[in-house]
Formats: C-alpha cells, structure tokens, sequence
C-alpha cells in the first residue's frame, strides 16, 4: 500500500517526534496523514485530560491518540485539511478518509493483488497495471467542463475519495464506505433567522476566527493578494495577527487578455492601505505556454485551465523568499456568491417564463453571435442553456462545451465507448438529493461547493504549490464557517446583480471601497493569442492529424475544422482547444512511458 505526500505538508511540530509515519506506542497503530488539524489544541487537552501521555507537538500525534481513543468517530471532531490512513494491526483494517471540502486529494485503486492509495496519480503508475485504460466518461467531461466532476480520473482503474468521504479496507478489498460529512445544504432542520445587521457582524468575526486559528503555524505565513475582495479581506484579518505578513502577486507583461481587468492596481490600492510588504512575480505569455506540459504532469489530471500556474509561480516566489505557507482567498465565491453565473441565474426572472420554443430560440439567436468579442461570448454563454428546464439548466452554467459540439470531435470507437454516458450525470445526481425545497441559488452554491471547489479550484492550488513545498490554507472553507455561511439568507448574498453582498458590507471598515465594489474578474491568461503565436507549434504537433489518428480518441478532421474555425472566429474553441491539448499531454506523460511520467523528453520527479 502506498501513500505519496507531494509536499508535504507544513507539519505543526517539525522536531523528529512528528515525523511519519506515526505509530502508536503499543505498535497497534500506524497513520500516514497530510495536511493540518487547526483544533488540534483542543484535542489534545481533552485527550491529556484522559491521561493520554504525548511525546510531542504534532497535530500528528493529535490525531493517532484520537483514533486511539475514539475509533472512526474521530472524523466528526476534525477541523482542518486533511487526507489521512490509518491501519488497525488489531482489526486488520485500513482507514482513508478526506476533509470535508476536498482541500486534500486522495486517489486510490482497487487491484487483482491488493489495494494501493496515494495523494497523487503519478505514485501510483508503477503499481498498476502495465495497460491502463483511458475512462472515456471522465475524458467526456474534462471537455465539457474543463476539469471532472465526481470521483472519475483518466484511468478507469484509478478513483478519488470523494469530499468528506471515508472507507474502511480489509484484504485489499472495500469493506465499507460512507460520508462522514455532508454539506449543510442537505440539512432539513430549520436555520435560526439572521437579520442583516447580525449577518454582517458574523461574517466577519467567523472569518476572522478562522484566519487566526489557520494562522498556527511553526514556519513562516504568507498570503496571496489578487485584488479581489476574497484575497483581500483575508490580508486584513490576517495583518491584526502579523502587522508584516508578506503578500504575493502575479503580473502578466502585456497586461490581462482582451475584456479582462488589470489586477494589479488593485493589489498595490490594498498592500498600501494595509501597509504590508508585496512580492510581484512577473511573468510573459511565453513563459506560461511554455510551462503547460509541467502543469498537466503536475496535476495528474488534464485540467484545461491555464490559473495553476499562477499558483505555482506565486507559490514558488513565496519558497524563495523563505514562506512556506500561504492563506488565500478560495472559497468565497463558493459561500457567498460571486460568480458571473450567479448573476446570471438571478436575471433567469427575466426571460425564464418564456415558452420553451421561445427559450430554445433565445438560445439559438446568442450562439450565432460574433464569437471574437468578449460581449458575444458571453452573452452565447449565458443563454446556451435557456432552452432546458430546472436542474438541467443550472448545471448548464458550468460548462465551457456543449454535447453535440463534442460528440463531432468523438472518434467511432470513442462514441462506443461514451454509449448513454452523460457528462452532467454527477452534478445531476448530487443536486436530486437536495431538499426540494432549497432554492435554485443555494443549489447552485451546493454544485459549487462539491464539485468546482474539490474537483477543480482546489485540487490544483494543491498540487502546483506542493510542486514546491509550499502549502496553501483556506479560511473560508474552515467548516465552522461554513455551517454559519448556510445559514445566512440568499438575499444577502446575491442581491439582484451584487454579488457577496453581506461579506462586501463586513468588509467595508477594512478595504478601500474601490477594492470591494470593483468588477469581478477571473485570471486574464491570454489564452485566444496563444492559440494562435505561443501554443501554436503544440497545437500543430499534438492535434495533428497523425497524432489524433494514432491516439483514437478524436476524429482527425473534426478537430482539424475546429482548429481552422477558430482561427476564423468563427467559433470560440480557444478552451476546446486547450483541452484537448491537455488530454494529449496527459497521455504522453503518463499512458506512452511505460508509467514513468516524463516532461518535454526528461523524467518527471
């Protein structure tokens, strides 16, 4: 059995008395974990109280005398980030479990010969079998929606542990699986009413508990600082603990892509009014077309987003300048709104009574829009859906492809594979468990909460600041939040086309206004260029027609049409493009050498 840390961790005690792995005194139990217990404190008192003895300071140790004492029904006491394993020499049993929001990940696969897990797919190559097969259900929706929702990989062989899951293995096989934490959309017990002067005043001071209790650290604490609200209201709480805690950003010479905002005002408008030291990593498009065969090998999964590399590059900045942990601002959107999607969901009240041909119509008239502007691509995106009802349609805001796009770029053989699969099935699934009763906003935060935080926005801030010993903490996603976020009435989230309205008023006596009320932006990579000057020797190399005819995924002409529409304007395919540039990097690394990941012809370590 085997479990990789990538990083690893910042452990809490770094003398040899938290070194892993950790087993118990009597030599019963042995744990492999990685990550933080931001409780452990208080933990660790309740078990002293017990006469459990400690060697030393870990969260670590925290941890094995808790299972010691508790068995499984640890996992409802934890407050933190966390994969772990855990054997019971006693029981002959082998215990995984994951946090509740997925900031750790854990991989596992079940074989002929036994049962192997691992933090990252690529310590697992060696141990699987020598042909691994390509999980055409997953590959469907890592073009679909950039990255995959559920517990598929690349591999069919290779599973995630899903978010605030657990298992218990016996013999190499699963004996027992369950989710020992669930989100508090699936609670039906009635939520105590906040009025809006209490849910200001709360948002604050349970974001300011959670940023000093994600503080605890015996190394060096940064933080990321894009000049977004999220990013920014962290710094604030987090300078009450460190007046001089060092902040890092990210400049792209040439500024953002076309339609997209320049963050880096704003950073500087924020590091000045809390007077904190700032490191700018600057960087060229070149740079970071040139890296995306190490962010794909990286993740292990083909995430077609170009934003991990800034994780890295920020990331990589910070080892450099001694910072070995990082806070950031992940997961506020996902709580309180802030995505363009939401906005876009609230304005449903507009057009959404229409008659479903009139939908379907409204649909079809955006999609013909010029595709070169960013209004065009946005106004197509927003109505791509308008012709599907309910749930269907609220899933729809998350995709970057539409089903019958795709299915001209599937090779024969692909399609066969695919048969009924639907690459929405998860999110669908998930979303029929809900209450009937929640509303279509808290719906949607619950999709966000499962599947684009674990699945995607946190997966790879994991892996590419682990790439450099580096680790990231989230305190909005520290769970004690969470639950008070849930409680919190839509209408002071999304009101109308404010986004974040209750944590923008919390922020008001910390942040200029012009931080805080500033349009909301995503990372402005210029991908439509790349396409077309940087990527464009991969893109001609990688989705050539002998390339895709030798792989037998995609249709070799299909994609050489889509390619030349692109180029056209015909048709915005930029992120297609780079998915299926991903899949193929993915496939190189890890499928054509032998299990031994490679990068740009050199052994990946």
């Amino acid at each position: 059995m085997v479990f990789a840390n990538s990083s690893g961790t910042q452990p809490l005690d770094v003398s040899s008395s938290g070194h892993q792995p950790m087993i118990s005194a009597d030599s019963a139990v042995v744990l492999i974990f990685n990550g933080e217990i931001y409780n452990f404190r208080e933990l660790r008192t309740d078990l002293e109280c017990q006469r459990v003895i400690f060697r030393g300071g870990s969260d670590t140790e925290v941890l094995l005398n808790l299972y010691m004492a508790v068995g499984e029904s640890l996992l409802s006491r934890l407050n933190g980030i966390f994969s772990f394993a855990i054997w019971d020499r006693r029981r002959q049993t082998l215990l995984l479990a994951r946090d509740g929001l997925g900031v750790k990940p854990l991989y596992y696969a079940v074989l002929d010969d036994g049962f192997v897990f691992a933090s990252e797919i690529k310590a697992l190559m060696s141990l699987l079998p020598e042909t691994c097969a390509l999980d055409e259900a997953a590959l469907q929706r890592y073009l679909t929606f950039l990255w995959c929702p559920g517990e598929g990989t690349p591999l069919r062989s290779v599973r995630k542990l899903l978010p605030g899951e657990a298992m218990v293995v016996r013999a190499g096989r699963i004996e027992r699986r369950w989710n020992w934490y669930r989100l508090p959309a699936f609670r039906r017990e009635a939520k105590p009413a906040l009025d809006q002067t209490s849910a200001i005043k709360s948002t604050r001071e349970h974001l300011r508990t959670a940023v000093r209790r994600q503080m605890v650290a015996d190394v060096p604490v940064g933080a990321f600082l894009s000049g977004g609200l999220d990013s920014s209201a962290i710094v604030a709480l987090a300078r009450e603990q460190n007046p001089d805690i060092r902040c890092f950003t990210i400049e792209m010479e040439g500024g953002p892509e076309a339609g997209a905002t320049d963050d880096l005002p704003y950073v500087r408008l924020v590091a000045e009014h809390q007077g904190v030291p700032l490191d700018v990593v600057r960087i060229d498009a070149g740079r970071m077309a040139g890296d995306l065969e190490r962010m794909v090998a990286q993740l292990d999964e083909p995430l077609a987003d170009p934003a991990p590399l800034n994780v890295l590059y920020i990331s990589q900045l910070a080892r450099e300048q001694g910072i070995k942990v990082l806070l950031s601002g992940a997961g506020g959107d996902d709580l309180f709104t802030g995505y363009r999607r939401h906005r876009a969901l609230m304005a449903e009240r507009w057009w959404s009574w229409l008659p479903g041909p009139m939908r379907q119509g409204l649909a079809k008239t955006t999609g013909a829009l010029d595709q070169r502007s960013a209004l065009g691509r946005r106004l197509t995106k927003l109505f791509s859906g308008a012709g599907l009802d309910g749930d269907a349609r609220l899933v729809n805001y998350f995709r970057w492809a539409n089903r019958a796009d795709l299915e001209r770029l599937y090779s024969a053989e692909f399609k066969a594979a695919l048969g009924e699969s639907r690459a929405e099935a998860p999110m669908l699934e998930f979303l029929r468990e809900l209450p009937p009763e929640t509303s279509r906003l808290e719906r949607m935060l619950a999709l966000e909460q499962r599947f684009f935080l674990a699945d995607h926005n946190l997966l790879y801030t994991d892996k590419m600041s682990m790439a450099v010993g580096v680790e990231v903490r989230v305190p909005f996603l520290d769970l004690e939040l969470v639950e008070f976020a849930a409680r919190i009435p839509a209408r002071f989230k999304q009101r109308g086309s404010e986004g974040k309205w209750v944590l923008k008023k919390a922020m008001e006596p910390y942040l200029p206004r012009e931080v805080i009320y500033r349009p909301k932006t995503g990372f402005g990579a210029p991908l439509r260029r790349w396409m077309r000057h940087e990527l464009r020797e991969l893109l001609g190399d990688l989705l050539s027609e002998a390339s895709m005819r030798s792989r037998g995924l995609f249709d070799p002409a299909a994609v050489q049409r889509l390619i030349a529409d692109n180029d056209a304007g015909r048709v915005d395919a930029s992120y297609t493009l780079l998915s299926l540039l991903c899949i193929e990097i993915w496939c190189r690394t890890y499928l054509d050498t032998g299990g031994q990941p490679r990068m740009n012809g050199v052994s990946y370590e």
